[in-house]
């Protein structure tokens, strides 16, 4: 037992950093361009949507389990990256990959009530300390949606969050999708072949 556990491990570690030098090769191969014009190309914008991106190995076992943020009128991402820190167009896991398209019509106070509720649920959560299971990224965008009444509720709360952008949410590209789905694939054969290779040796 404790032998595939440290294949495992070891499996996870290996992906990781395929992970890392894959984007840092496509880091190095990028065209050397002014800083303002690098900036503006490196962040797709997505206005009035809640953002998703998997987070590394918890999401290669539970896909369904990510980060999320809000972005802003002007499609600047705010998510509640630890403690005491709430993160400006720098997504802590990296770019989204699925998104959740909300309506304006729903927000009270129209565009200024939006910005406004981002500004005020991420100054609140500036000064909190991240907890993974009871205040964490999705409490954050939920706090949002109260301030702004979405869709006249104030009940939002992590689970709603996590349940609509599971069912509404969708993938910015193919390539998002296979960021997401491909390490979970890979880890779940991994483990079959070491289930039947077990049950073929017993």
């Amino acid at each position: 037992m404790f032998s595939e556990f440290g294949l495992l491990i070891l499996f996870l570690i290996f992906i990781n950093r395929i992970y890392y030098y894959f984007n840092r090769c496509l880091w190095i191969k990028m065209p050397v361009v002014p800083e303002d014009e690098y900036y503006e190309r490196k962040h797709v914008r997505y206005p009035y949507c809640v953002v998703w991106t998997p987070i590394p190995i918890l999401s290669w076992i539970f896909p369904f389990i990510g980060h999320t943020g809000i972005a802003t009128s002007e499609g600047k991402i705010r998510d509640f990256a630890g403690s005491y820190y709430v993160a400006e167009d720098d997504m802590a896991f990296g770019e989204p990959t699925k998104i959740w398209k909300l309506s304006l019509d729903k927000v009270q106070g129209g565009i200024r009530g939006w910005d406004f509720a981002v500004t005020e649920a991420s100054l609140d959560y500036g000064s909190r300390i991240h907890n993974l299971f009871f205040d964490n990224c999705h409490s954050h965008v939920a706090k949002a949606l109260n301030i702004m009444e979405y869709n006249g509720s104030k009940n939002w709360n992590m689970f709603k969050i996590a349940a609509r952008v599971f069912i509404s949410s969708h993938y910015v590209s193919k390539k998002a999708w296979l960021k997401t789905w491909a390490p979970f694939w890979i880890v779940f054969l991994f483990l079959l072949c070491i289930i039947t290779f077990t049950k073929l040796t017993a």
